[in-house]
């Protein structure tokens, strides 16, 4: 370890943030990274605990204390290793994931954690500035083909480490970039667009075939799916051109409120809205964009789909933000005691919310108001759980102005009608029916056919995306080479 008296001697240092008044004028990240010097510090907090709960917190199983060390040390090059070893894509993971290893932390039992978090992103910078993330292709192909569809983080990963094990593969992606939700969902403001370039040209060199505006399969009538494809391809057709095929789309069927007045002019989902303003960033034109400029916006839903909704909306330079939360406002600091090592339930404040929003907790929408077909309000009414039941609060209802009603309550499934293209068996939530053994894992009840990621599991992380597509890619070059060097 580091310093052995760090964690005593030393306080966590958060990443920082431009001004809020500078940062809602662009698109463009603006978190302010760690020095050298105070990534230096955070390393040294690492206590190089016996047993690093930081390591099983973390879904691809980062090798924490190993790096925080390094970079304590200043040995920058080999801590990029080590990272890399586990995580395909740490410049995601670094921005957007919420860090379930800091809550596994074991310093965290009764202090700050280390910024684990923090450590990762300022490694993965240093080491695309050095030149070190390289093309690792194959020494011998194995002549077998691979289609992967859907290019979110587990379809990349899936295709990265399947490339790197001799196979040929083909990532599908129904819209006109790779990238998924991390391209479409995430705002620029939380990650930018080059990040995933960058990993696009490296897995291109690596013997990655990309192909985007194919859509494999359909999708149902009237559906709200962002699709941008200019090409189908049949199941059918992979099945009989591929030795494996990886299903890795999203979890993309939004959850609906089915209240009166949902279909005036003016209530969207949240993939409706966000990523018009993606491909916008990116240099297209949008026909008919959804914007906020000048409106009083209500986000309904209050996790990170509909924070990313505030920060959008914000930007445009809408009137006023509320943002809408079902449950009860959570306490300010967790149980520690009730909740170490798991992720806890306490209040999270996102940097879109310092940009400007009005929180309501334990309130639901009754209905929608407009006038002639457009939303003009919403009535609701304050809510309390008793005996895990939701009551209704007497006499609290309440009418409150908006003209632009965005859904982001998360996501209920994968759609169906791909995985019903594939004749592949679905879960209770709709998600593809597999298993994540180590033997025969991911695999579905349609030979050649495997599932991960949000296909899989439903909606989820970045990492957890992550891990699906290298424990997949293995499960998958098992079942064609017959063994896998390939790590779990």
């Amino acid at each position: 370890m580091g310093k052995v008296t760090g964690f005593m001697e030393f306080e966590r240092v958060e990443e920082g943030y431009k001004p809020v008044p500078e940062r809602v004028k662009h698109y463009k990240e603006f978190v302010i990274g760690l020095s050298d010097a105070q990534a230096k510090v955070q390393g040294a907090r690492c206590m190089d605990c016996g047993t690093p709960f930081c390591n099983s917190g973390c879904p691809v199983n980062n090798i924490i204390p190993d790096f925080n060390d390094l970079v304590y040390r200043q040995d920058w090059r080999n801590a990029f290793t080590v990272l890399d070893s586990t995580n395909n894509f740490p410049e995601f993971t670094g921005r957007i994931c919420p860090a379930p290893c800091e809550a596994a932390c074991v310093l965290n039992v009764n202090d700050d954690p280390v910024g684990i978090k923090s450590i990762e992103h300022a490694i993965i910078d240093r080491a695309w500035e050095h030149g070190w993330v390289r093309p690792q292709v194959a020494r011998i192909k194995t002549g077998k083909k691979v289609a992967v569809v859907g290019s979110g983080p587990a379809g990349m990963a899936a295709a990265q480490q399947l490339a790197r094990a001799g196979h040929d593969v083909t990532l599908f992606e129904k819209n006109d970039r790779i990238g998924g939700l991390l391209r479409y969902g995430i705002p620029d403001f939380k990650m930018e667009k080059v990040h995933i370039d960058r990993r696009v040209e490296q897995m291109k060199a690596e013997g990655v075939s990309f192909r985007t505006g194919v859509m494999v399969g359909a999708l149902p009538k009237g559906s709200k799916v962002t699709n941008w494809a200019k090409e189908t391809i049949s199941p059918q057709q992979l099945q009989q051109d591929f030795d494996a095929v990886v299903l890795t789309g999203g979890a993309e069927a939004s959850r609906d409120l089915p209240v009166p007045g949902r279909d005036l002019d003016g209530i969207h989902f949240a993939m409706e809205f966000l990523p018009q303003q993606n491909k916008i960033n990116a240099g297209d034109k949008v026909k008919g964009q959804t914007r906020a400029d000048g409106k009083h916006v209500i986000v309904i839903g209050g996790g990170d789909t509909g924070s990313d909704c505030v920060g959008t909306s914000n930007r445009h330079g809408a009137a006023s933000v509320v943002q809408f939360e079902l449950m009860p406002q959570p306490p300010e600091q967790e149980n520690r005691e009730l909740t170490w090592p798991y992720w806890p339930y306490k209040m999270r404040t996102s940097s879109s919310h310092e940009e400007g929003v009005q929180r309501e907790f334990a309130i639901a929408t009754k209905e929608f108001i407009g006038e002639k077909g457009k939303v003009t309000g919403l009535k609701t009414v304050r809510v309390e759980w008793k005996d895990g039941k939701m009551q209704e609060v007497p006499n609290s209802e309440e009418t409150l102005k908006a003209d632009l009603v965005l859904l982001a309550m998360g996501f209920t499934s994968p759609v169906a009608s791909i995985l019903e293209g594939f004749g592949v068996d679905k879960d209770a939530r709709g998600n593809a029916r597999a298993t994540t053994d180590f033997n025969g894992g991911y695999a579905t009840n349609v030979p050649k056919v495997f599932a991960a990621g949000d296909m899989r599991r439903g909606q989820s992380l970045v990492v957890w995306a992550i891990r699906e597509g290298r424990q997949a890619a293995r499960s998958v070059d098992e079942f064609l080479m017959g063994f896998s060097d390939l790590p779990r």
